[in-house]
This record gives structure tokens, C-alpha cells and sequence, in this order.
């Protein structure tokens, strides 16, 4: 009997390989035209075509140094919704808390398409302003 859907298994580990800084890990869980939409007025919004765009860009979120807790998770054949809690854990410089949720999609086992959507996009975009800055 499965206990976990397949597509809960890639999220966990994208996020395993994404904790590990396992780029080829990351690179083998996407699409080749994986697209990744971040929303906002921030130098990291935009939308990310392809497995080196994605990874530029995790490469660059990981100068905010995010943790991330878990709340709920939903999934179906085809999508699984995240919703976690995350934050930074700067030694210094800006700090950010708050949830946020990922929408996944999933193509021929991998990851195709993401979607973030943040509990406050003002917050979002003012922290990461003040970092990039």
C-alpha cells in the first residue's frame, strides 16, 4: 500500500536537495521546461525559465538564509499545495517571518511548473530590497 503520493515524494526531495545545496540533485527533479513564477517588485521576482534560471535563482534566495516549518500539505495527480512557515536566520541585516504557500505542478514525473504565493507581498518585497540593496 503507497502512504505518500509520488508527487508529495518529489516535493520532499527538492526540499531535501534544496537543505543539502544539491544543485544536481535539484536540477534532476525539473523539467526541462520547468517554469517558476515569483510575484512581486523585488530583484528576485519574475518568472524562471529552465532548470539554470531556477537554479540561479535558489542559489540566490539562499543569501536569505530561509528556514521553513511545515503546516499542511494537499495534493492530486497532477498538483500539491505547501503551505509552510518560513523565516530568516540572518545573523544580521533584514529579517523576515511570515507564511507563504507553493503551488506545484508536475509533468512526466518531474517538477513542471511553481507558483509562490507569499502571505504579504509588501513584506516579501521590502525584505528582499533591503537585502539585495
Amino acid at each position: 500500500m503507497q502512504t505518500t503520493h509520488p508527487n508529495i515524494a518529489l516535493v520532499h526531495q527538492f526540499f531535501q536537495a534544496y537543505a543539502d545545496q544539491d544543485q544536481a540533485a535539484i536540477s534532476q527533479l525539473l523539467a526541462p521546461a520547468i517554469r517558476w513564477s515569483i510575484p512581486g517588485n523585488h530583484p528576485l521576482s519574475g518568472v524562471k525559465n529552465g532548470p539554470d534560471e531556477v537554479l540561479f535563482y535558489l542559489s540566490q534566495l539562499g543569501r536569505a538564509a530561509f528556514q521553513a516549518k511545515p503546516i499542511v500539505v494537499g495534493v492530486n495527480d497532477d498538483y500539491v499545495i505547501d503551505c509552510h512557515y518560513n523565516w530568516s536566520n540572518l545573523a544580521e541585516g533584514p529579517q523576515f517571518a511570515g507564511m507563504s504557500c507553493l503551488l506545484w505542478k508536475f509533468a512526466d514525473g518531474k517538477i513542471s511548473e511553481v507558483y509562490n504565493f507569499p502571505q504579504d507581498q509588501h513584506q516579501v518585497d521590502s525584505f528582499f530590497q533591503n537585502l539585495y540593496e
